[in-house]
């Protein structure tokens, strides 16, 4: 498929209510969605032409790399080979790769293929809430131990409080890197440290990395799996371009696992139960891998712009509310506590300003009195619901 270099209008407006859009049918048409992790911007041209050309086929059968044909998507399998090479020095193989219906689908299966009776699954809060659900997704316990807030609006993690939550019953940590809802893109030495821990208790790394591509300036994202051989066969690393090239209703997403025995199990715990990707997910992902990196690097300096003018309102314009600056994700995360406000700040935002947000408390210990804002829209959207903000903390 060839294709023109394009410019890509992320200003541009986009009716989405009547899209069966999920983050515009949740409230009422005079609330501003800035909650769940979808953006508003039109996907790269060359994924559209791509599904364009599939529906024409006509012909809607079952994808190979399934059934029979476990090794099947050989060109997808290279393109992915060939990206986590170019983009993050990380060497793999094509067999290490599973497809799988969405990353949320992949951190259970880790859980419910690492479990036994009685184990129990590590966390770090505040986090992604279906992560915070994993372990009761899959009977298993939940243990989990605070990232530590800093004085600045950073966090860092309490490398003693980490170990000591972990047992004998622990059989695997749920790493989201970039952090989702913190913004934390975690360094090396901080990825090392979690290795070495998990490696030493006998615990098996799950690297949800859905975020890797949505990383600014000044930092860098590292597959924690692309560290040591020793802690590649131990780790499974899911990516997807669904956060990336928004194409998260097409629910397609990869699973990295080196290590062939933890591979196999996996595998054997997805059958009956998880399908295959569909047709129109593969094909997307497949266009957006191989020709979406121009979209990307005009997306990823737009978010960059759209962040730091949200760093700046919130922290000058918004009283008694702090915001770190992301290090990755477009999500930011406000503290509302300073804010002097008489009811969950979640709330307080859609009721007085029709601002809907994401509740805090829903990412677990350490989310109350927050609040996360999605900043992947439109600029003069974003600036309509801080002025809402704004105001709503004016009037009070």
């Amino acid at each position: 498929m060839g294709w023109l270099l394009m410019r890509y209008d992320f200003d541009q407006v986009i009716d989405r209510r009547n899209s069966d859009s999920d983050k515009w049918k949740a409230y009422p048409e005079d609330v501003i969605p800035l909650w769940v992790a979808d953006m508003d911007f039109v996907s790269p041209e060359p994924v559209i032409r791509a599904l364009h050309e599939r529906v024409e086929h006509g012909v809607f059968g079952y994808p190979a790399g399934v059934g029979s044909q476990p090794d099947g998507l050989p060109e997808f399998r290279r393109l992915i080979v060939d990206r986590m090479a170019k983009r993050y020095n990380w060497v793999i193989e094509p067999e290490e790769i599973i497809f799988l219906p969405g990353v949320i689908v992949g951190f259970n299966l880790a859980s419910y293929c690492t479990s036994s009776p009685g184990s129990a699954v590590l966390i770090q809060t505040p986090v992604y809430p279906p992560i915070l659900w994993a372990a009761k997704t899959t009977s298993c316990a939940r243990q989990e131990v605070e990232l530590t807030l800093e004085a600045d609006g950073s966090y860092s993690i309490d490398w003693q409080a980490f170990e000591d939550a972990i047992t004998m019953e622990t059989r695997v940590f749920i790493l989201c890197n970039p952090h989702n809802p913190v913004g934390r893109v975690f360094r090396a030495d901080e990825l090392e440290r979690i290795a070495e821990i998990c490696l030493r208790k006998r615990v098996v790394i799950c690297s949800d990395e859905i975020h890797s591509d949505l990383v600014y300036p000044g930092q860098r994202h590292i597959p924690i799996a692309s560290l040591h051989p020793e802690i590649a066969r131990n780790t499974i690393t899911l990516i997807a371009p669904s956060k990336t090239y928004n194409l998260a209703g097409l629910q397609c997403s990869i699973a990295i696992i080196q290590n062939a025995e933890l591979r196999e199990n996996y595998q054997a715990a997805r059958r009956g139960l998880v399908p295959w990707v569909n047709l129109m997910g593969l094909a997307a992902a497949q266009a957006a891998y191989r020709y979406g990196d121009d979209w990307l690097s005009q997306l990823l300096e737009y978010l960059r712009v759209n962040r730091d003018f949200l760093y700046e309102f919130v922290n000058h314009a918004l009283p008694g509310i702090r915001m770190n600056c992301p290090e990755g994700t477009y999500l930011a995360w406000l503290d509302c506590r300073g804010a002097g406000l008489d009811e969950n700040p979640y709330k307080f935002f859609l009721e007085k300003a029709r601002v809907a947000l994401q509740d805090g408390e829903n990412f677990g210990k350490g989310g109350e009195g927050f609040v996360r804002l999605n900043f992947g829209t439109r600029r003069s959207l974003l600036d309509e619901a801080l002025e809402r903000m704004k105001r709503a903390l004016s009037n009070r």
